[in-house]
């Protein structure tokens, strides 16, 4: 039985300790916060309880497996409903788009922008299935640690056309512009531009109507409390507001962690959910770096940042022609992506993510109040932004152009809010430049050019989450656990024959 510390609790954190717990061995998780989560993280403002992070729910399946691996059934410890339309997407007009799992619904749809754009979508979708097939069943849950392990799937990759972006990939059979938008913002839900992500990521699109969008009754943070609980239940430790400033290394082990009150806490492994910059750069001293220099992480590229707006309002807006999940499209895309990916300059114009849970779920709100989050793309830190400046007039616009064209009076009826910005992703979530998604999704920073899963420099060190194979997304970081647990191995030989058979047996 390994002695195994999980550095944040993020969903690739506790999933990773969750099924390392199952496999016998001796874990714990330091969180530096006062509660689990990571990005997860819930604030509960006068009465209203926002998710601070993810909040679409794909591939639910992966939650199954993931309970079932502790021998438990997650329907005893969350509600997951599906939700209709997965998306409410609208144009710079408010002229909405829907899309569910009805491909008759979807075409129909199409039909009310371009109808010789239907057939184009079903030769789309059709590939797609392969891209998933191959990109997602076979090689999310696989680790990448040698250079071979990418010739081996180089050809693949290239009968794909990873080549090509999701955008120009999409292009090749949707000719409407909008409709073009529609099926390629999917890699800005896990920091990628759809003009430089490669084209596996269109594979987004087939897993949501495969196995739908889902929401967590309680919100993302009741996954967040039923994985603790079962991670408690499987015998593992949760330490709260417990900061780890090193990990202490021997050669090529490392032996454990220092914490910022100088407590020592020895390990046999160390799993980071941390962010992989942050991990090396600040926890492990560069003389024992020679692969992970802090060159090599400050050369690659990383996702863009995001403000995000909570709050409340003392009245219900069930009648403005919202949906759940709602994107809102500006004028510009292409060239508001290169403002924030390439220029790294903040706009005056933006396009919006509206999550609206409490019509699903009125639960997390006081009664007869609604309760929103909205997300707006921007640079990370490297922009030179000043925050402390911009935070302010950019939230007014934002709340100004909702109120103007979603949500009639809205500054009138607040009466609870909160917001984050690239300081917040920076300075509490440690991620670097302040990056939300960490490394950015771009074909030469993935799989085996992704930080790796087991560190090169390290025999005894592995990370799992959105910076790391096979990326950020819950389906990813639910991989990179697996991919982790399967590196480490078992600790009691027994116990091996309670886990889930393989997310692709269970896919099938």
């Amino acid at each position: 039985m390994s002695k195994i510390i999980v550095i944040g609790s993020g969903f690739g954190g506790l999933a990773a300790a969750v099924r390392l717990a199952a496999k016998g061995h001796d874990v714990t998780i330091l969180e530096k916060r006062d509660q689990l989560g990571g990005r997860a993280y819930v604030y509960e403002v006068n009465g209203f309880k926002f998710d601070g992070g993810p909040t679409v729910i794909t591939a639910p399946f992966m939650f199954d497996d993931l309970f079932a691996a502790a021998g438990r059934r997650r329907e005893d410890y969350v509600q997951f409903v599906p939700c209709d339309p997965y998306y409410r997407v609208f144009d710079h007009q408010g002229r909405a788009f829907d899309y569910n799992g009805d491909e008759s619904f979807i075409l129909d749809q199409i039909s009310k922008w371009n109808p010789d754009d239907r057939e184009g979508y079903q030769r789309f979708m059709g590939t797609t299935k392969a891209i998933f097939e191959k990109g997602f069943l076979e090689l999310a849950d696989k680790p990448f640690l040698k250079f071979t392990d990418m010739l081996k799937v180089a050809p693949d990759l290239i009968r794909m056309q990873s080549y090509l972006s999701v955008y120009r990939y999409v292009s090749q059979y949707v000719k409407d512009d909008f409709l073009r938008r529609v099926f390629s913002f999917h890699p800005l839900l896990i920091g990628g531009n759809p003009f430089d992500a490669p084209s596996i990521y269109a594979m987004i699109h087939y897993l949501e109507r495969e196995w739908g969008i889902h929401y967590a009754m309680g919100g993302t943070g009741a996954i967040v409390k039923a994985l603790g609980r079962l991670f408690e239940e499987l015998g593992g430790r949760i330490r709260l507001n417990t900061d780890v400033r090193e990990i202490l290394v021997n050669g090529r082990k490392v032996t454990g962690v220092r914490l910022v009150d100088g407590t020592i806490i020895q390990a046999d492994e160390i799993v980071s959910n941390a962010d992989v910059a942050y991990t090396y750069r600040t926890l492990i001293p560069s003389q024992y770096r020679r692969k992970n220099t802090d060159r090599r992480i400050e050369n690659m590229k990383y996702s863009m940042s995001l403000f995000v707006i909570y709050f409340g309002t003392k009245r219900r807006y069930t009648d403005t022609g919202l949906a759940h999940h709602n994107i809102i499209l500006g004028e510009r895309y292409k060239d508001l992506l290169s403002d924030i990916f390439n220029k790294q300059q903040l706009a005056e114009d933006f396009s919006l993510y509206l999550h609206m849970p409490t019509l699903t779920d009125p639960s997390i709100a006081p009664e007869g109040c609604e309760g929103f989050y909205v997300l707006s793309p921007v640079p990370h830190l490297g922009s030179g932004v000043d925050w402390t400046k911009a935070a302010q007039p950019y939230r007014d616009a934002i709340m100004k152009f909702l109120e103007d064209n979603y949500l009639p009076d809205l500054q009138a009826n607040i009466i609870a809010e909160h917001r984050i910005d690239p300081l917040h992703f920076q300075g509490t979530l440690n991620s670097y430049l302040g990056a939300a998604f960490s490394v950015q999704p771009i074909l030469t920073q993935s799989a085996w050019f992704r930080p790796h899963n087991r560190s090169e420099d390290f025999d005894n060190l592995y990370f799992v989450g959105a910076g790391t194979h096979p990326g950020a997304g819950l389906p990813g970081v639910l991989s990179s656990s697996i991919i982790v647990e399967n590196l480490i191995g078992n600790a009691v030989p027994a116990r091996a024959e309670q886990a889930m058979p393989t997310l692709l047996r269970t896919v099938s």
